[in-house]
């Protein structure tokens, strides 16, 4: 499967949409090969219907700042890149405002297949 992207915005943004206990909903996620896990914004979790504050479970995460330990929840549902993964691990963060996305799609989305950026055609590629 083929999926355009923008090649004048600063990241790989791809189109996301996650499942929870209060509906779903679709969010800008930067495609980021060098995140192990998929991160999604606090609050986007909060809509969603979760409470990341009373997650069980603590991971520690490495971000440009230092280390955090942040909540890790599984939400029902998240589709991306016509791949569709259910009861998947995501970490809770709040992500800078000035980034302007709402996650980040880690590798962990994309294990067992083959994906391809290709910048001269602008185009994601998933197999």
């Amino acid at each position: 499967m083929r999926f355009p992207f923008d090649p004048e915005q600063s990241l790989v943004i791809v189109p996301v949409r996650l499942w929870g206990p209060e509906g779903n909903v679709v969010a800008r996620f930067a495609l980021d090969t060098g995140a192990t896990g998929t991160v999604v914004n606090w609050d986007v979790v909060v809509l969603l219907g979760y409470d990341p504050a009373i997650a069980p479970e603590r991971i520690q995460m490495i971000t440009g700042s230092g280390v955090e330990f942040v909540p890790r929840i599984n939400v029902e549902r998240i589709e991306a890149l016509g791949q569709t993964r259910r009861d998947f691990p995501i970490h809770c963060h709040t992500l800078p405002p000035s980034g302007t996305v709402d996650g980040l799609l880690g590798v962990d989305f994309f294990k067992g297949q083959r994906l391809v950026v290709d910048f001269r055609t602008d185009t994601i590629i998933i197999e």
